[in-house]
């Protein structure tokens, strides 16, 4: 860290004040009032944004504040949960290993994420539990469904095994006519920086994938100054009576998808 600019040190000595000084306070609320656990994570991530520079447009309609459902998104780099959280309260599904991650597991329990361990075939159906939960709790759940996150540029097949276990978890399997859950297709994509469109290199600098290193990846974000990203809120489809998990699932794959490509173009598609 000692290579950055003075201006980008000083963002991170306020971050890391931030930080130490919200902890404590958001343990202790998870276990004194659950119910109220969901404002500082919000706080967190707002105050993350600002110190990296972060500016976000929204396009289309987002969910109504307060509205359960499933969050289906494309997943970019570690920021996205940032992008996402300061937006409203949310639980996040994320493989297991994170749980592991210095700093970065800590913030993710806190955040209450829901940990998937992709190593036991049986992970899926816990997950799926209490995702039912917060479904049922009147909750919003994000899932990045590529399973992995992209180059910024490309949208990779998502996989529909959770949104139908979550759904099933709930009681309200593929069988069953009794109700539906919603699901948000949403499009994460970093666009530029200072305003200015970029290309693919921008977005793949912006992009956390493969075995990229950490340290490294957010050195650049710090350098980088104000950085661009838009959220792309696509119509819900409605799973469950009339749309399977998987016509649900291929759907948000086609909105997601030419969400995308209307950022990278600049003009809408048909």
């Amino acid at each position: 860290m000692m290579s950055l600019p003075p201006g980008a040190l000083l963002r991170v000595a306020v971050f890391a004040a931030g930080t130490v000084a919200l902890l404590p306070v958001q343990w202790l609320v998870m276990r004194l009032a659950p119910a109220r656990a969901t404002a500082i994570p919000r706080l967190f991530h707002r105050m993350t944004l600002r110190c990296l520079g972060v500016r976000r447009r929204v396009r289309g309609t987002p969910p109504p504040k307060g509205a359960a459902g499933l969050i289906v998104s494309n997943h970019v780099s570690w920021l996205d949960i940032c992008v996402l959280g300061a937006e409203r309260p949310l639980s996040f599904v994320a493989k297991s290993e994170v749980a592991g991650w210095p700093v970065i597991g800590v913030l993710a329990k806190l955040q209450r994420t829901v940990f998937i361990d992709r190593s036991r075939r049986a992970a899926t159906a816990d997950v799926a539990a209490t995702m039912g939960e917060r479904l049922s709790a009147g909750e919003a759940v994000v899932l990045f469904a590529e399973g992995t996150t992209g180059d910024g540029t490309r949208i990779r097949p998502l996989r529909s095994s959770l949104l139908g276990a979550a759904h099933e978890a709930l009681g309200k399997g593929e069988s069953d006519a009794e109700a539906d859950v919603a699901v948000y297709p949403l499009t994460i994509s970093y666009t530029g920086f200072h305003g200015i469109a970029g290309g693919r290199f921008e977005r793949a600098a912006l992009a956390w994938y493969g075995d990229s290193p950490l340290v490294p990846h957010l050195q650049a974000i710090l350098r980088a100054g104000a950085i661009d990203v838009e959220l792309a809120w696509g119509e819900p489809i409605a799973m469950g009576r009339s749309t399977s998990r998987k016509e649900a699932t291929r759907r948000a794959q086609e909105t997601i998808r030419k969400a995308r490509q209307e950022t990278v173009s600049g003009r809408p598609l048909p």
